[in-house]
């Protein structure tokens, strides 16, 4: 964490927490929770395993509803987490080592964080396959 604020500490702890929110959705496939931890603007951005970049809420919202309403369900064990914070914006990295469907496989993330009146959104969210 590189923000000197005071109450850097808790802004490291509103990150992480924004973060598990976010995972915590995925979990439950509750598309309104992790609708409501992010940015709906033009400048959303998400490039999910595989896929080609996503810009913008609209393309990227319906990526979500496309992943939360498909079949299977996926269980995230988030390691190797760190959070750093420059102002009003934060980024998560970690490794996401997923469980569903009988298989096991981990990915690479990066979460981008925008702090609003309504606390940290996510604005952007990279991941990329971690091949064995």
């Amino acid at each position: 964490m590189t923000d000197s604020a005071p109450d850097a500490t808790a802004a490291v702890t509103a990150v992480t927490r924004a973060n598990q929110a976010f995972y915590d959705a995925h979990e439950a496939r509750d598309y309104s929770a992790l609708a409501a931890l992010c940015e709906q603007s033009p400048r959303a951005s998400c490039t999910h395993p595989g896929w080609p970049m996503l810009r913008g809420w609209e393309a990227v919202s319906q990526s979500w509803r496309a992943i939360l309403d498909g079949p299977g369900r996926t269980q995230f064990i988030l390691t190797d987490l760190e959070v750093h914070i420059e102002g009003a914006a934060a980024w998560v990295t970690c490794n996401e080592n997923l469980l569903g469907a009988g298989e096991a496989s981990a990915v690479a993330a990066v979460n981008l964080f925008v702090h609003s009146p309504n606390g940290w959104l996510l604005v952007g969210h990279h991941a990329s396959p971690i091949l064995r």
